[in-house]
């Protein structure tokens, strides 16, 4: 559920787009096919022209264990996309009357600090001060145990305010759980019926819905993290994130409700230029996603090892969707490839090449690393025949040997440079580079 947009924005172009009816499907299964056998993604993409599907594609694993194969129908996790239709649902019951964007949520929370001050309208665009309770150090210890509202509530009071409301915009998974429990009390009704009824039902979503354990006999994917092989995450409890996470799709569906909201079959116009209208880089439930010249909209998901991206470009009417069960590459250069191939720019298929190492040499890069630059250790350690670094307070990650003495994290953009004999490493990030030396 946390934002991670970094993953997901979408690097222009300079040249301008010339949008072609006949997407390179070819081109764009031989580009999935090398991320399948190199162990670089494990999902599903779809996109949409003018309502209708030109591309789908499935690669990896639903199930790792059981070697069960992704399908078009194969179901994740969609994260913090599931906040756009918590959103649709909001307005949904504005147009009915039932709320208003301006009222305080006082009647319904009158313990939380500000709920006078707190509008509707303030939560939806992460404008409350309440503050996100999937920052906390200690979230991980307890996200797998399922809560009740009075329990969620508690949590989301005891973690307090860290501005005062509307005056700045800071994203919290906790707004978005509010608003569900707002919806069930106006409707007496639960998320998951609201759902249905308001959402998937009217525009044939057959695969959406609200989450609960994951049942791989349903075609619902597991979620994975790469450490030399697929390793299964921990699951969320769905009645943690409710409306904020926990709605499970494929994307298939994601572009289909894509095309239904900004066609308007879900919402009155009006309603959806006040998700689309963007303060402080949040609409209603959505934010800006930009691509070459173009700006589209939609929302960006991430939960346990699921991530996930949707996004309407008005111009050439094109939905694109992306969920993941399994990433071991920047996700965002996936993104970049599909909608070049449907907007007919050039793009290439990596050449994943890779470099032997040997166990034995493989010894020689162990240790922990400090850095008078930043205050940071990594420790690298080995495992078989593969190494490994762990930068303090996070999870360890595989390094992928390029050349000699150097490995990459692509997920996160890693490059790691080894000089085994002066005993230092250069780690380059994001355009920085640190100079480590083995402690």
């Amino acid at each position: 559920m946390k934002r991670n947009i970094l993953a997901f924005l979408l690097i222009g172009f300079l040249s301008p787009l010339i949008f072609a009816q006949d997407i390179d499907r070819a081109k764009l299964d031989n580009y999935f096919n090398a991320l399948e056998e190199n162990n670089k993604f494990m999902g599903s993409v779809a996109v949409s022209q003018n309502g209708d599907i030109i591309y789908t594609n499935s690669v990896g694993y639903a199930d790792f264990e059981n070697k069960v194969k992704a399908n078009e129908e194969t179901k994740y996790r969609i994260g913090s996309i599931s906040k756009t239709f918590t959103a649709v649902l909001v307005l949904k019951a504005v147009e009915e009357n039932k709320l208003e964007l301006d009222q305080t949520i006082e009647k319904f929370f009158p313990t939380i600090k500000n709920a006078k001050k707190i509008t509707i309208e303030n939560l939806l665009r992460h404008r409350s001060g309440i503050h996100n309770f999937t920052n906390d150090e200690d979230y991980l210890t307890w996200n797998t145990q399922a809560k009740t509202e009075k329990e969620m509530v508690e949590i989301i009071i005891d973690a307090g305010s860290d501005f005062e409301p509307s005056t700045k915009a800071e994203y919290s998974n906790s707004n978005y759980v509010l608003l569900t429990y707002i919806l069930e009390k106006t409707y007496n009704a639960s998320f998951a019926e609201l759902l249905t009824k308001y959402i998937t039902k009217p525009i044939g979503l057959t695969n959406t819905y609200f989450g609960s354990k994951i049942d791989s006999k349903k075609n619902e994917a597991k979620s994975y993290r790469y450490l030399g092989d697929w390793k299964v995450e921990p699951e969320t409890d769905t009645s943690i994130p409710l409306g904020a996470g926990g709605i499970v799709s494929t994307p298939s569906d994601l572009v289909t409700f894509s095309d239904a909201l900004f066609s308007g079959k879900l919402l009155k116009a009006e309603s959806l230029e006040q998700m689309k209208t963007v303060k402080d880089q949040f609409g209603l439930g959505l934010f800006t996603i930009p691509f070459s010249d173009k700006t589209g909209y939609g929302h960006t998901g991430g939960i346990d090892g699921f991530a996930s991206i949707f996004t309407h470009f008005s111009d050439g009417n094109i939905s694109y969707a992306m969920t993941t069960n399994g990433a071991n590459s920047n996700t965002n250069d996936i993104s970049i490839a599909v909608l070049s191939a449907a907007y007919n720019i050039p793009f290439t298929t990596p050449d994943f090449k890779s470099y032997e190492v040997t166990a034995e040499e493989l010894e020689q890069y162990v240790g922990t690393y400090s850095s008078t630059q930043i205050p940071l250790q990594i420790t690298v350690t080995k495992e078989n025949n593969s190494l490994f670094a762990q930068a303090t307070g996070q999870s360890p990650f595989p390094l992928e040997a390029t050349e000699k003495d150097t490995f990459k994290f692509d997920l996160a953009g890693v490059v790691m440079e080894f000089n085994p004999a002066e005993n230092t490493m250069i780690l380059k990030q994001a355009g920085g580079v640190y100079a480590f030396t083995k402690d």
